[in-house]
């Protein structure tokens, strides 16, 4: 896809009282957070930096045994309709959701326990609650992790910006949302620390960026958020493409202290390795960082970079007073070489 331009429209406008909008939002983008509560009948393993993609590959499968063939393929393998006219690199779509499972890596989970899985359901218009709660109830039901754990799906809950749960049947409540436009009220915008909470992986034309500078990590994220709009939302954004892409370009990254984690899956399937990792930790960038401040927020809930239905590339904006701390603590010249 040339990321120049934005994916073809898709019409729709859906209503949200999330978060109150601004009168001079424009660009905002909405989703469905889900909380579904477990309890674990027989010891559950979670191997580490794995847990989101043994749930990703036993989900896939049984959403296909629960789910009528056509909300599986809109879910699970979404691509354009045969024939259509789309822009290159579309032919097969982002899924539209995320899990969020890192909280459970590496863990053990006894007899007894509760625990719990979230997930980001970005195709807002069509209900999807009803096929991840049946597909969620027969994982339970099989077994869960390399040593097939049975469990039961308790409850589920959906989830605003602040995580503050509200049990939900099949159909949900008004979607998050969040405004993808500048704050109208000042703060900070000349410096911002990132912290890459899961492994992160970000595509450039050579290959894998090494770093994440800042181009790229904005370039990917801005083509995911308006893929996923177009694709299952209220329709392209309006912004211009290339010229932010041109602003981003002039924000430095300062900072980089990042370890990268080595974490390989197996096709159950083909039988085949694949790789799983990235890096993780945080880096600081400086710059006229208002305009992009909205969309770094955004990274936490919709990842960016590769794999991110498997929980990778969570990505936070340090807080503030954390950043200003860091600050003031050192003021020694700053290593980009990570």
């Amino acid at each position: 896809m040339d990321s120049r331009y934005p994916p073809f429209s898709r019409s729709g406008n859906q209503e949200s009282n999330a978060i109150p909008l601004y009168n001079r939002a424009v660009n905002t983008f909405e989703f469905h957070r889900f909380r579904f509560y477990f309890r674990a009948l027989d010891p559950l393993h979670f191997p580490a930096g794995k847990s989101a993609n043994v749930v990703r590959g036993a989900f896939g499968m049984l959403l296909r045994d629960t789910a009528a063939p056509a909300a599986y393929a809109r879910l699970f393998e979404p691509r354009a309709a045969a024939g259509s006219r789309v822009p290159s690199g579309l032919a097969d779509w982002p899924r539209p959701f995320v899990f969020r499972a890192a909280h459970l890596d590496g863990q053990t989970i006894p007899p007894g326990r509760g625990f719990f899985l979230d997930v980001h359901i970005f195709d807002v218009p069509r209900p999807a609650l009803p096929h991840f709660r049946a597909a969620f109830e027969a994982l339970a039901e099989a077994g869960i992790g390399p040593r097939r754990g049975r469990a039961i799906l308790e409850s589920v809950a959906q989830l605003d910006l602040d995580d503050c749960p509200q049990a939900v049947a099949d159909l949900p409540l008004a979607p998050c949302l969040i405004s993808l436009d500048p704050h109208p009220d000042p703060e900070p915008d000349d410096r911002v620390c990132l912290r890459f909470l899961t492994p992160t992986e970000l595509k450039t034309a050579g290959g894998l960026s090494e770093r994440p500078e800042f181009p790229i990590l904005f370039g990917r994220l801005r083509d995911r958020l308006s893929t996923l709009r177009a694709l299952y939302g209220a329709g392209p954004l309006d912004i211009d493409f290339r010229a932010m892409g041109e602003r981003a370009a002039s924000i430095r990254l300062e900072r980089c202290e990042l370890e990268w984690e080595r974490v390989e899956r197996r096709s159950a399937r083909t039988g085949q390795v694949h790789p799983i990792g990235g890096f993780t930790g945080e880096a600081e960038y400086a710059g006229p960082l208002a305009e992009f401040l909205p969309w770094l927020r955004a990274a936490r809930w919709v990842g960016v970079g590769r794999q991110t239905v498997w929980g990778k590339g969570d990505v936070r904006v340090k807080a503030l007073s954390d950043q200003r701390s860091a600050l003031s603590s050192t003021r020694s010249p700053l290593n980009a070489d990570g």
